[in-house]
């Protein structure tokens, strides 16, 4: 039997991530786009409000802002549905405890990046760090975004991140230096940098950087086109829908772990 079309969801319709979401979905026959959506109170080119479009879709793919993406959580987990695909990034405490708690009730997919290439990167960048000893390798992490992108480090940078430190089996947040300035000192054994660029229309540039005496090991990542996003997204759609609730990221998705 030939299995139905997923009917998905677009939030965040109007901005540069939604518009290109709206066209995958409509390229992809395994897909029906059955709703766009934006800010409330947004009307025309095709959008409906956010009540009607949870009433209609299996799933939501939500590429907007991170508070807009916690309150969205919330409201499908009071619902009971559809499921989630959020790549927002930037969220704070609060925020993520929100998503955590609405994943609970309904499955939520959440990926500092949706991009296969970056998730291979992170998985190859925790082996490394298991292997390179931080009292003689430093690790530092760089990216660089289009001058529009408002959170610093990316939420790719910070998966990288968490990447290193799950490696070295510590939390990122003890270890994390994100800024340096002025007189910073020698740096401490076990730090974890990040330098960020913002600049021009730049879609995506990672690197993981392990530093020792005489030598230096790099691994990179960059991105060409925000489609690999989008095809991401519509994997994890694929995957997500019909799924048990639980918080899942590409790993699950892609099946890494």
């Amino acid at each position: 039997m030939v299995q139905p079309p997923i009917r998905v969801a677009v939030a965040g319709a109007l901005g540069r991530m939604g518009r290109q979401m709206a066209e995958a979905v409509l390229a992809d026959p395994r897909l029906a786009l059955a709703a766009r959506f934006h800010r409330p109170g947004s009307v025309g080119d095709g959008l409906v409000s956010r009540d009607e479009a949870l009433a209609v879709a299996d799933v939501v793919i939500d590429f907007t802002m991170p508070a807009a993406s916690a309150d969205l959580a919330r409201v499908c987990a009071n619902r009971g549905g559809p499921a989630l695909v959020i790549g927002s990034t930037g969220f704070d405490a609060v925020e993520l405890a929100d998503i955590t708690a609405a994943a609970k009730t309904v499955p939520i997919v959440r990926s500092g990046s949706f991009s296969l290439g970056l998730n291979m990167l992170v998985g190859l960048v925790e082996r490394a760090a298991r292997a390179l000893a931080p009292e003689d390798w430093d690790a530092e992490i760089f990216e660089a975004h289009h001058r529009h992108k408002i959170d610093a480090p990316s939420g790719s940078a910070l998966m990288l991140g968490q990447a290193v430190a799950g490696g070295r089996g510590v939390g990122l947040d003890a270890v994390a230096r994100r800024v340096r300035g002025g007189v910073t000192g020698a740096r401490p054994v076990g730090e974890i940098g990040f330098a960020v660029v913002r600049g021009g229309s730049i879609v995506g540039e990672h690197s993981v950087s392990f530093c020792a005496e005489g030598e230096l090991v790099t691994v990179s990542h960059a991105a060409g086109d925000r489609i690999m996003f989008a095809r991401g997204a519509i994997a994890a759609a694929l995957w997500v829908s019909g799924r048990s609730p639980g918080e899942y990221d590409m790993r699950d998705v892609l099946g890494l772990d």
